[in-house]
């Protein structure tokens, strides 16, 4: 996290730190998905859509000019076009500063959001008042497709990086997402490709109806904080066929995330899929409804994990399933800790987060630590309503020479409440 002393910043942390001991949050309202049913994968021109291209209002795709101002004008022209409209970013590289890509807009339809070139970060992190990189928020329906890139440009803000997922206090701030999704509603993010973010590849909050597909988010294994997509306070969120390569979790999700499905998910290397942290804040609303099927993680540190801090506040997250999961030399393929950070022998009281109706079935693969399924689940009675393991489900393989666990038949096992 950048320690950057910039005022903007300082003013964000004590917000932030503000917020979250302010009034509880409330849930996005869904409404009607309005790509329900249809072929997403399809994008076709409307008839007499009009497009928007950025170097009609003066981007330069050389890589050095600062097209922040061109893109934003570009940004007003369609969205408040009355008519049918869609922004094109050609080939080429252009440089853009932290923005807002605001609505609601005025476009009879979903505005689309064409990008065919590389939009390259500034790489001054002080500039980043707002928080983020790219900022779409406020808008009912929006689709960013088009083959392009996000260079995030963040080698050089991540040796200031701060890691708030496992700082116990509420006034770290985190590096800038490089697409941020908040308070949207029917969004699609599609065949878009994410490098080298300063914080997370993407982060959606707040918002409802949203779709992630055939994305390409990469960044060193050894990149801090770079969530391939992170997931907060949504509704209906729907992954499908993406390829995250990355230094943190490949997607993760805390408090308030319902209704989420995540299929054919190729991680690795990452931090596998994460549930958590949960029970950090007062006031946490509820994870449920998580489905997980058809995934691949190769050489990632972690697996499957939910994860809640003891000692702190309530919470819950329930009804959960991971289904056939593929994984190739997995450090930690299955883990359910409500001791985070809290090692070794934690003293600390039983965490208050609540996990109930959790189902593995058929994990296969490879793990490099002989503990290839880790339940630190602290007090039952407090912690997990009484949940317990039903071992009667369990299949286990077997340990080879060189230490690693086999599951060649797939583990399956159940909490339930």
């Amino acid at each position: 996290m950048a320690t950057t002393k910039r005022v903007g910043v300082l003013i964000m942390c004590f917000a932030l730190a503000y917020y979250v001991d302010a009034k509880p949050r409330t849930m996005p309202i869904a409404g009607p998905d309005i790509y329900e049913g249809q072929n997403v994968a399809k994008d076709t021109l409307a008839s007499g859509e009009k497009i928007v291209n950025v170097m009609s209002f003066g981007a330069k795709p050389n890589g050095k000019f600062d097209c922040t101002q061109a893109f934003m004008d570009a940004w007003r022209a369609t969205c408040k076009s009355k008519v049918q409209a869609r922004l094109l970013i050609p080939q080429g590289r252009f440089v853009v500063s932290t923005m807002f890509f605001a609505g609601p807009c005025l476009t009879p339809g979903p505005v689309t959001i064409q990008v065919v070139g590389t939009v390259v970060a500034t790489t001054d992190i002080s500039e980043y008042v707002n928080g983020e990189w790219l900022m779409f928020e406020d808008l009912d329906g929006v689709k960013l497709i088009g083959g392009g890139t996000f260079d995030g440009m963040g080698k050089e803000s991540w040796a200031q990086t701060e890691n708030c997922e496992t700082d116990p206090s509420n006034t770290c701030v985190r590096n800038p997402s490089s697409i941020y999704f908040n308070k949207v509603r029917n969004g699609i993010i599609q065949n878009i490709k994410s490098v080298d973010p300063k914080g997370f590849h993407m982060f959606v909050t707040n918002s409802a109806n949203i779709r992630l597909r055939l994305l390409k988010l990469t960044a060193p294994a050894t990149s801090p904080n770079t969530d391939g997509i992170h997931i907060s306070h949504s509704v209906n969120v729907i992954l499908s066929k993406n390829n995250v390569e990355t230094g943190d979790d490949c997607v993760s999700m805390i408090q308030g995330v319902n209704d989420v499905s995540i299929n054919k998910l190729e991680c690795g290397p990452g931090h596998g899929i994460s549930i958590g942290s949960l029970g950090k804040y007062a006031d946490e609303q509820e994870v449920k409804d998580i489905r997980v099927n058809n995934c691949t993680m190769v050489g990632t540190t972690n697996g499957l994990r939910i994860k809640a801090w003891p000692d702190k506040y309530p919470g819950a997250a329930s009804d959960i399933s991971f289904s056939d999961i593929t994984m190739e030399n997995v450090k930690n393929p299955i883990i359910i800790d409500q001791e985070y950070q809290c090692f070794p022998n934690c003293k600390k009281k039983p965490s208050l987060v609540k996990i109930k109706n959790v189902r593995f079935s058929n994990i296969r693969g490879t793990s490099t630590s002989p503990i290839a399924v880790d339940l630190s689940s602290g007090n039952k009675e407090e912690g997990r309503e009484s949940s317990v393991l039903d071992k009667n489900q369990n299949k286990w393989g077997k340990l080879t020479g060189e230490g690693e666990k086999v599951f060649k038949d797939g583990f399956e096992s159940q909490l339930t409440s």
